[in-house]
């Protein structure tokens, strides 16, 4: 049975004014945790628990700014780096080096810095439980374009690493790597009649789409009592996607 009660956690979640970080945010609330929320966009939700960022990840001096704050004054017992942008599905000669500097701020190097200024606290506290959100595009090329695939490659290799070198400090990392998730993110895909949409589906042997609480409840799961073995996997959830590309 997993154990769901979060009271006494502080959870820190980028990403969370939409999509999976919105549901892992709320998932977590629900579960007793304080969770502190980062985005760019405001976070249209209230709860006692609460504790709103608005900062653009994507710029250096706003994130190492809020990184310093939030660590000199809270102990994380968990991490959920969520945020990301797409770059829409271009080769490497089609994506300008603005474009591509620009998905690595926002989907690379966060997880970094927000790692390193997390990471003393959990080593001293002898646990601390972090997921990276990779993707498919973490496994294999064709899941994004160029710059995408890169920063979700590289997210793989910061899971393991870090996986490896903090086990013994009693640190849990793991990733998820979605598949085709309907969120704010995909909503071109289901504009008018939902032709792209179906046109995905049609390629996942599950046939569906999956829901972005679908992938919060799998970081509940990571982040419990009952996952304490499981370390340095990425977790694909994708309707069996990769089995058959």
């Amino acid at each position: 049975m997993i154990d769901q009660d979060y009271h006494n956690q502080k959870v820190l979640v980028t990403g969370a004014a939409s999509g999976i970080g919105f549901c892992q945010m709320k998932t977590y609330l629900e579960a007793g945790a304080t969770v502190y929320a980062v985005d760019q966009q405001v976070i249209d939700y209230d709860h006692p628990n609460l504790v709103k960022c608005q900062v653009d990840l994507g710029d250096r001096s706003e994130l190492d700014k809020m990184a310093e704050v939030l660590t000199e004054s809270v102990t994380f017992d968990i991490f959920l780096n969520t945020a990301g942008i797409l770059d829409a599905f271009q080769p490497l000669l089609d994506q300008s080096m603005a474009t591509i500097d620009h998905v690595l701020a926002v989907n690379l190097t966060p997880a970094i810095v927000l790692t390193k200024a997390i990471l003393p606290k959990m080593v001293e506290a002898g646990q601390g439980k972090i997921v990276y959100m990779a993707s498919i595009a973490g496994y294999q090329a064709g899941g994004g374009g160029a710059a995408y695939t890169m920063a979700k490659h590289a997210l793989v290799g910061l899971t393991k690493q870090v996986a490896l070198d903090y086990a013994k400090a009693g640190i849990v990392v793991n990733a998820i790597a979605p598949g085709a998730i309907e969120t704010p993110m995909n909503a071109a895909d289901f504009a008018g009649e939902g032709k792209m949409a179906k046109q995905v589906a049609d390629q996942i042997p599950a046939k569906r789409w999956a829901q972005a609480q679908e992938v919060a409840d799998l970081t509940l799961y990571l982040t419990s009592q009952q996952a304490t073995y499981l370390s340095g996997a990425v977790v694909p959830i994708d309707g069996g996607w990769t089995l058959g590309h």
